[in-house]
């Protein structure tokens, strides 16, 4: 599988990527996103979120600063993208932290389809029942059986789910996937993890809208909304491959960021500035992945 001819994608379709994402976070995304090419937009407000959703390539929801507004927002704009076709990704900050944040969270997958599903490993090990912990908005542990818990998952709410981490996991129900680029930097500056959901959706938003539609097993689901039923594997498949672009496109630009940075500070100048000088042929030579089944 090579994943670097999503980069090329992404560059020459530019597009704009709608980020209804945490306060402390959005310049930073914004800017990963620039980076690479994509056009990023950020609109909360319950009177337009479905508008800007309508006219975006993808839908990126980050609760990490979560309040009743911004979970009606985030309804809103996710209902609209399932009915328009529109990918959502959807980051769940800190979930299992508090009983508030918990719930927002279950609302949102139980009334929005989602199509990635993107958290750190203890987020994810919470929403999937292997265990984990979260300490504020960081995990603290997971547990072994996090991959096939995943697979699990993601097998039967139609998402491609990825932990990310030392190691990270993608899985779209059928396949294991591990990732192992990416620098210990990375956490040395807030809000890193989001922009990574910023730029799956940024990769995923160039599977076309008839990418959907080409996908013949997928459905009609998205015209009634009577029942959420999964994705197709095929759709998945391919959703789960631009995930993985994503993902090694942000952890080789941090392995050499960290080549030319003396802290956190340089890090961040040097991120930005090897995402915007990144390659299809740099992501394919550095990519280390395995496939565990």
């Amino acid at each position: 599988m090579k994943l670097g001819h999503w980069l090329n994608r992404v560059q020459q379709g530019r597009p704009l990527v709608h980020n209804i994402t945490n306060l402390v976070v959005m310049n930073t995304v914004a800017n990963t996103l620039l980076a690479v090419g994509a056009a990023p937009v950020m609109a909360h407000a319950v009177e337009e979120v479905a508008d800007m959703t309508r006219i975006s390539k993808a839908l990126c929801l980050n609760i990490g600063t979560v309040d009743a507004d911004v979970v009606t927002a985030m309804r809103l704009a996710g209902c609209e993208a399932n009915r328009c076709g529109v990918p959502v990704v959807f980051d769940p900050v800190g979930t299992g932290a508090t009983p508030f944040r918990t719930d927002s969270v279950e609302r949102l997958v139980a009334e929005v389809q989602v199509d990635i599903l993107r958290g750190n490993a203890g987020e994810i090990g919470q929403l999937v029942g292997s265990g984990g912990s979260v300490i504020g908005v960081d995990s603290h542990g997971t547990n072994a059986d996090l991959p096939e818990a995943m697979r699990r998952y993601a097998l039967a709410f139609g998402t491609v789910l990825v932990a990310t981490g030392a190691v990270d996991i993608v899985t779209d129900g059928e396949t294991i996937w591990k990732l192992y680029n990416g620098h210990p930097m990375l956490a040395r500056v807030t809000g890193m993890g989001c922009a990574l959901t910023g730029l799956v959706g940024a990769f995923v938003g160039v599977v076309s809208r008839g990418g959907q539609a080409n996908f013949e097993t997928a459905g009609n689901w998205r015209a009634s909304q009577a029942i959420l039923p999964s994705n197709s594997a095929a759709t998945l498949r391919v959703y789960a491959e631009a995930a993985m672009a994503a993902i090694t496109c942000l952890n080789v630009a941090a392995e050499l960021a960290a080549e030319r940075a003396d802290g956190p500070g340089s890090f961040y100048i040097a991120l930005l500035d090897a995402l915007y000088q990144m390659t299809p042929a740099t992501i394919e030579s550095r990519l280390r992945k395995e496939q565990m089944k």
